[in-house]
């Protein structure tokens, strides 16, 4: 990444780099959670079993609730990084989604667990509208902006690394942690260790500066009001439902399928006779393996963004080869063979996740500055948070309709099924994305 006047990147420069990532970081880390602790919370603190209605109901409601949650008010958080600027609303989302996940930790009900889900996913929706439109805006060169905003959402993917790593070290340690209401649940732990990137964010962010643009178009009067209705204007009508459903087969595709795996690895063979003690470490492990794929992916597609010009055609490169892999390893080695499983999600992590690095980059291109948080918002967060997560929904939803078999197993061919049917869907629509201008709009 080089500096269009000095030929590097300034000490300012490097340091917004390496919070950006820190905080990209973190929001995956405070998502992914969600799929370590479910069943664990669901089974310890509700009494519930895994595979029951009442267990299912409750599942249903934890992986979409948050989701409409955060994309309601994530949406009015891009409204606000248009309005009052990307470093407030930067700082502020960051503080909620930390001390959120941290409280979570100490819940004693499933209702109050549920509350506090929300508002972490509330947190990490904003944060990540607000983090790329700021960053964005910092970095005007079109090839240092792709570097930047590519890399730096590479490394959302480590988060994911991060949370499987440190579920792993909990569930190893758990014996040794003080105890929580008497008990020493290693959920709880994992939760409460959301809390660590408040410290380095909320410290550093404040001082760093506000996006230039944004800065001189509000001093001088001319920064005009965002209005969702004009994402509908025929400017930009075609971009705004096209990316909207886009992002949404995207992240339809991780929660629907990917996301699952937590809730199938304890019914394979190798696994299904261990105590659950003895479980969660080998699902934190191939959670692992999903995630270092991931990443991985993501960093392939930031430097394949700074060759290819055509997003269309760089978005393909993912989606062709992802549409024949995720289904296959659902099929197959998701219900018969753990090692094979690991490479498979490796692969499936892969292709999946490093398309939502790809709307990192795509996004701010395509909107001008007083309507780029609402149009990045609108599509993260109505398209991936509440029409794309919904996704899980309808993965469970289908078990019932598969043939007879163990739950893990029927879970594993209905994200089969739901993951298929999203990249389809996917690939289809890119065909009428709108190719970007390479200067940010003005």
């Amino acid at each position: 990444m080089k500096s269009e006047k000095t030929g590097s990147l300034t000490p300012v420069q490097w340091l917004i780099c390496v919070i950006a990532v820190i905080g990209f970081a973190f929001d995956t880390y405070e998502l992914l959670m969600l799929p370590l602790i479910i069943r664990p919370a669901l089974e310890g603190l509700g009494g519930l079993k895994f595979g029951s209605p009442d267990y299912n109901q409750w599942r249903d409601l934890f992986f979409y609730v948050p989701a409409i949650s955060g994309g309601i008010f994530g949406l009015l958080g891009g409204y606000l990084t248009d309005r009052l600027g990307r470093r407030r609303v930067l700082t502020w989302s960051i503080l909620v989604y930390a001390v959120s996940a941290c409280a979570a930790g100490f819940a004693t009900s499933l209702p109050v667990l549920l509350l506090l889900r929300c508002t972490t996913f509330i947190g990490v929706c904003v944060e990540f509208v607000a983090a790329v439109a700021w960053l964005a805006e910092l970095f005007p060169n079109p090839k240092q902006r792709e570097a930047v905003l590519g890399y730096t959402q590479a490394f959302s993917s480590l988060g994911g690394v991060m949370v499987s790593g440190m579920a792993w070290i909990i569930a190893r340690n758990v014996t040794a942690l003080p105890a929580i209401y008497g008990r020493q649940d290693d959920w709880r732990y994992l939760l409460i260790s959301g809390l660590i990137p408040a410290i380095p964010l909320i410290i550093i962010r404040p001082f760093l500066p506000e996006s230039p643009v944004w800065q001189e178009k509000k001093a001088a009067g001319t920064l005009r009001r965002p209005s969702l209705a004009e994402l509908f204007q025929p400017a930009y009508r075609r971009t705004t439902i096209v990316s909207t459903l886009m992002f949404a087969c995207s992240l339809g595709i991780a929660f629907g399928a990917i996301q699952q795996i937590p809730q199938i690895v304890p019914g394979l063979p190798e696994v299904s006779t261990l105590p659950p003690p003895l479980q969660r470490p080998i699902v934190a492990s191939v959670q692992q393996w999903q995630e270092i794929g991931g990443l991985v992916g993501r960093f392939a597609l930031a430097a394949l963004a700074l060759w290819i010009v055509s997003r269309r055609g760089l978005i393909r490169i993912f989606q062709i080869p992802g549409l024949i892999i995720l289904p296959l390893v659902f099929i197959f080695p998701a219900t018969s063979s753990l090692g094979g499983l690991k490479w498979g999600i490796f692969l499936a992590g892969f292709f999946t996740v490093a398309q939502l690095s790809f709307w990192g980059n795509y996004l701010p291109r395509v909107y001008p500055t007083h309507l780029r948080g609402t149009g990045e918002s609108f599509a993260a967060n109505i398209g991936g948070r509440m029409i794309g997560t919904s996704a899980a929904l309808l993965t469970t939803r289908l078990i019932g309709l598969v043939p007879a078999g163990s739950p893990a197993t029927r879970l594993a061919y209905a994200a089969a099924i739901v993951g298929g049917l999203l990249y389809v869907l996917g690939l289809v629509l890119s065909f009428f994305l709108p190719e970007p201008p390479d200067e940010l709009p003005e």
